[in-house]
Formats: C-alpha cells, structure tokens, sequence
C-alpha cells in the first residue's frame, strides 16, 4: 500500500524525549506530544499523502465530478488508515536493518521512542479499522484490493522480496499503485481501461523515483544487506533502466489520454513528460562523464511530476 518513499526529512527523531530539567507539566505535556508524534511518523505522513494524491483524483474521474462524500471521506480516512497501517507494519519488520541506515536510525524504533510490541497493534489496529471502513461503505472489490495491498506490502515485499531480490522495487510498486484502483473500484465497483492505464503510470514511475532514493542512499542499504539495484548492479544497469521506466511512465500517462481524458490532461501529459525524461537522461548523462549523479533532483521531480499529473486528471473530472 505504501511503496511510494517518503521524502528524507532533517532534524530531530521523531518521538525522542525532550531534555529531563524540565518542570513535571511541561515535561508531561511534552512526553503526550512526542508519543504522538512518534505514532504519528510510524504511518509515514508524506507517503500517505502522496497516495492520497492519486487517489482522490481517481476517484473523482470514475465518478465523473464530485464523487458522493461518504465515499470520498472514506477513501480519505480508509486509504490513509491503510497506508499509515502498511508503513507502521514496515517500520515493525524491518526495525533490524533501520538501525543500520543513515536514512531510517532515526525512525521512532531505532530511536527507542516506543516498542516493537506497540508497533505491531498499532499496525495492525489501523489495518483493521482500515479494511471495516472499505467492507462497511464501499464494495467487495475495494475492500479486497485494500487488505490484499497491505498484506502484499508488509509480507510479500518487505518480508520477502525486498531481503532477497534487487527486482523487489519494481514487485513493490503494485502496492505504491493500488491506490488508483481503489478508488476507482470504491466508486464503479470495477476497474475500467483507464483505471488501468493511471495504474500503469503510478507503477512505472515507482521505478526512477525510487532508484533515484536508493542511488543517493546505496551505502545505506548495502550497510544492511538490501539488495536494492544500485547495490548489487552496474550504474550502467542502473541508468538503463532509469531511462525505460521513464519513458514507460510518460507512454503510460499518454495512453490513458484517449481512454477518456481531455485536452488539459494531455498538454499536461505531454509537457510534464518530457521536464521528467530531460530530469532522467540528465542523470543518466552525468553518471556516465563521470560527473555527480545528483539524484535527488530526480527524485524530486518525479514527486512533482506526478503530483502535477494528477492534479490534471481532478481538473478533467470537474470540466
């Protein structure tokens, strides 16, 4: 449900206490709110967001405008519990290699700002609740493809996959897609063509997005023994398949076009496409002069690009 990466964020670790001088009541009020926010951090904010981001509009696509606002409301709390779910359940499974990464130490686990056993009811206390909200106010086929994306996350990616395969980015990026669907099934009941076709475009864009992470990051996981593409493969295999995933997202969200989008999605499709090629082949140019990959900018972009993307697919369903 939630292999869309959050952005890397500075400062503080989540949940770490405040300084012990300070008075009892300040000291109380501030141990309520870093709890909070170490719960808070476990569901990984900025990723249910980003799900958010091409759910919603989905969702008003399939429904042709305005979608019912119960069913909006329960995709926007549903889809968040299950994502938040997803990602508390991840930080819970791999608290072991978390500890090892630069990226993650600072997590609320890692951080022993609260305890696995917590983690693992939160997790799954979300994922309950989550799934109830799908099976009480929307359809079988949403409530299924909710609970199959968080298990599919949580035990088919980051039990197996991701421990033992450098192809578990692309496997993952069913869950980081399914949002799409979700909605659209929340509302039809089914998923059309062009359900389909946004799908492609989350799942594809997974790949450069991602690897843009794990390149800046490749000590991180080769430190924890995660075969993640930049570790294992060449940087020629690497920008190889950063450029065809690319161009696979960008021939994906054209396609979806003539399925029942508008002019406004197109001309966005085209010129959003082509700032997100130039910002990969940049890359992969650089790589090969032997010049800083700088794949955060990359990175980046691609969360823009998709942002953007979707927010002309919201404009279509409302003209």
């Amino acid at each position: 449900m939630s292999m869309i990466t959050e952005r890397p964020v500075p400062g503080r670790a989540p949940g770490v206490p405040p300084r012990a001088d300070q008075p009892a009541g300040t000291r109380a009020r501030r141990d309520l709110i870093a709890v909070f926010r170490a719960y808070l951090a476990l569901t990984k904010p900025q990723i249910v967001e980003l799900l958010l981001v091409t759910a919603v509009p989905t969702l008003m696509l399939a429904s042709g405008g305005w979608p019912d606002l119960r069913i909006l409301a329960v995709v926007l709390v549903g889809g968040g519990l299950a994502g938040g779910a997803a990602s508390a359940l991840n930080c819970y499974i791999d608290r072991d290699i978390d500890e090892l990464m630069r990226r993650t130490k600072r997590r609320p686990l890692p951080a022993h700002s609260v305890t696995p056993r917590a983690v693992l009811i939160f997790g799954l206390t979300l994922a309950v609740v989550a799934v109830a909200l799908m099976a009480v106010f929307t359809n079988w086929l949403a409530t299924a493809l909710t609970a199959g994306a968080i298990v599919y996350y949580d035990v088919v990616y980051t039990l197996w996959l991701k421990r033992r395969t450098p192809a578990n980015t692309f496997w993952g990026g069913v869950c980081g897609a399914a949002p799409v669907i979700i909605g659209w099934a929340a509302v039809t009941g089914s998923v059309s063509a062009l359900g389909w076709a946004l799908f492609a475009v989350v799942f594809f864009w997974q790949m450069p997005h991602f690897y843009a992470l794990a390149i800046k990051y490749k000590a991180d996981y080769a430190r924890a023994g995660i075969p993640m593409l930049p570790v294992v493969r060449s940087a020629a295999r690497v920008n190889g398949e950063i450029a065809l995933y690319t161009v696979l997202t960008v021939v994906a969200s054209l396609a979806a076009w003539p399925l029942g989008l508008g002019p406004i999605y197109g001309v966005t499709a085209v010129i959003t496409g082509a700032l997100f090629l130039g910002e990969a082949f940049l890359l992969v140019q650089r790589t090969r002069k032997g010049e800083p990959a700088k794949p955060m900018r990359l990175f980046h972009w691609s969360i823009t690009y998709l942002t953007i993307l979707f927010i002309a697919v919201a404009v279509e369903a409302l003209v």
